[in-house]
């Protein structure tokens, strides 16, 4: 999930989020529609105050590959586990 689509989920997760990280609510908005990069500690992070719902790879699209190689997103263990055959 997007993090702008985690923030305008619920009403105060924005402003919960920015507190929980430490940062201003513009600057939170501001991650969440790319135009201020996240670093790779704030999108770990926000993948943990997210419980999940955001991940680092979420965060870092084009990154998160190079920085976690060990990591895999839940969205690719889901289409792994769609594509494996069913036991009969």
């Amino acid at each position: 999930m997007q993090l702008k689509d985690y923030l305008s989920q619920q009403r105060g997760n924005a402003k919960w989020l920015a507190k929980k990280l430490g940062i201003s609510m513009s600057f939170l908005s501001q991650m969440a529609s790319n135009s201020a990069p996240i670093s790779p500690r704030r999108a770990i992070e926000i993948e943990r105050y997210t419980d999940g719902m955001v991940t680092r790879a979420d965060c870092l699209p084009s990154e998160w590959v190079h920085i976690w190689p060990e990591f895999t997103p839940r969205s690719c263990k889901a289409a792994v586990n769609e594509a494996a055959p069913k036991e009969q």
